[in-house]
């Protein structure tokens, strides 16, 4: 995980076009602001597990299937410079 540290109205940059800036500080809470593009869909944590858990919960696919998935695995292609 990568760690930084930022003040109030100083932005990290995802990628190519997501910046999130820190909008506020007060006490232990800290407002963020995001712009993304429309395609991206952006999400507080528990909000994306609560979706997930109903995604699976429609599509009938347990925890317990989920962990005895195996992994995908990553593109054997050779690459070419």
């Amino acid at each position: 995980m990568l760690v930084l540290s930022r003040q109030r109205d100083e932005s990290i940059i995802v990628g190519d076009n997501v910046q999130i800036t820190v909008v506020d500080i007060r006490g232990d809470k800290v407002r963020l602001g995001i712009q993304a593009p429309p395609h991206i869909p952006v999400h507080r944590k528990e909000v994306y597990d609560a979706i997930q858990r109903e995604n699976r919960k429609a599509a009938g696919v347990t925890s317990e299937d989920l962990a005895a998935a195996a992994p995908a695995k990553p593109d054997e292609r050779p690459h070419h410079a």
